[in-house]
């Protein structure tokens, strides 16, 4: 039996399954394993969580390890990111018992990527040196901001200096460390944020992750504005300040811009993610988790206590299935590569999606093209700088054509 404290790169005794039997784009190249449990629910989060219910976690080690079990044979992947939920919440056991289970059935190539998502103030120095010791490279700080007010506003549990004795132990010990902040907050102004964006500097992470507030339907901070009128959004004209000042900011101390909200120091961008964003297959784990495998997407259950029940009792917790026409399946490829700093390239999305970029948006591209939010040099279609500030709504009227 090996240690717990084994590489995930270390040669499985099981046949791999191999070569890839579809393009390489259908095949899964990454995989996400979703942890829901949290200590605390953030105002403004929508995601499949759970809190209060650190008891379950053993039976959820358990139902993961049915659902991994379902892939038959160890699968080489290139990614493995675990995400949340808080999967820094589990203790240092529970997570080694965690990897465990996913050493069994995903082999993670030489050179592979292992993130982990994490809360400041529940990062130690044991769990950091088992994760380490496993095969962590990454890990990913939900910081969102270092203003107290700021926090409040969010709803989020830790304190500021957490944060920096966080980045103190990953900068000792993780490979990469990536900083996630969030702009637009109700009553932060554009100062509050540049101070934001001038301390995370200061910390000299690899990668940074800055995300405009979403108001999600249903969340305690949408209802704390639809029903209260307690809080209410920034106006648009502030919202695009922030935006451009962190632009500015961040390629100016030498971070490259290459998705709309992702900044990385070079050779640090998120290896995981741009399988995303290249709409390439991989595979997902744990409730609410999706997964894009043949050209299929898949959605497993939100529920924790649904996903227990089919996975403990065989059954799988898959509960929306869905294959996309050719053309389709070519649109939203279109835009997510669109959100990349390189764009489309027009060989490749032949390639991957057996339509010329022409066929998709002709109609189109060159009006975008001369109102400065589209650049095309012949090989490629890429986002301007004043694209990336309408990347949104510029991608729903690609998708039309």
């Amino acid at each position: 039996m090996r240690r717990r404290d084994t590489p995930l790169t270390t040669p499985n005794p099981v046949p791999v399954a191999s070569p890839w039997h579809s393009p390489p784009w259908l095949q899964p190249r990454g995989a996400y394993v979703h942890v829901p449990f949290c200590a605390h629910h953030c105002d403004y989060c929508d995601f499949a969580i759970v809190t209060g219910r650190e008891h379950q976690i053993s039976l959820y080690l358990e139902a993961i390890a049915c659902e991994l079990a379902t892939l038959g044979t160890p699968r080489p992947v290139e990614t493995i990111f675990l995400g949340g939920g808080t999967p820094s919440l589990l203790s240092t056991p529970q997570l080694a018992r965690l990897l465990e289970h996913l050493r069994e059935w995903l082999v993670l190539r030489p050179g592979g990527e292992l993130t982990i998502e994490a809360n400041p103030d529940d990062v130690t120095r044991d769990k950091l040196r088992m994760l380490v010791d496993a095969g962590l490279t990454r890990i990913s700080l939900g910081v969102q901001s270092f203003r107290p007010d700021v926090l409040r506003t969010l709803n989020r549990r830790h304190r500021t200096d957490e944060v920096f004795a966080s980045v103190a132990l990953a900068r000792e010990l993780v490979p990469a460390m990536s900083l996630d902040l969030i702009f637009g907050v109700p009553g932060q102004s554009l100062a509050d944020w540049q101070g934001d964006i001038d301390r995370a500097i200061s910390l000299e992470p690899d990668h940074i992750s800055c995300y405009g507030l979403t108001w999600e339907k249903g969340t305690p901070l949408w209802k704390r504005w639809a029903k209260t009128d307690e809080i209410a959004p920034i106006d648009e004209d502030s919202e695009l300040a922030m935006y451009l000042a962190v632009m500015d900011a961040l390629e100016g101390a030498g971070y490259a811009q290459y998705e709309i909200s992702n900044f990385a120091k070079p050779g640090a961008e998120s290896r995981h993610n741009r399988l995303y964003w290249a709409n390439r297959a991989y595979y997902g784990f744990g409730p609410g988790a999706a997964r894009y495998v043949d050209g299929t997407r898949e959605l497993n259950t939100r529920s924790l206590d649904e996903y227990l029940r089919r996975c403990l009792s065989g059954e799988s917790p898959t509960f929306q299935s869905e294959t996309l026409p050719a053309e389709e399946r070519a649109r939203e490829t279109l835009a997510m590569m669109l959100r990349r700093r390189e764009g489309i390239a027009r060989g490749e999305f032949l390639t991957q999606t057996g339509f010329a970029l022409e066929t998709l948006i002709g109609r189109v591209l060159a009006g975008h093209v001369g109102a400065g939010l589209l650049a095309d040099d012949g090989e490629s279609v890429s986002l301007t700088r004043a694209g990336r500030c309408v990347a949104d709504g510029l991608e729903a009227s690609l998708w039309a054509g």
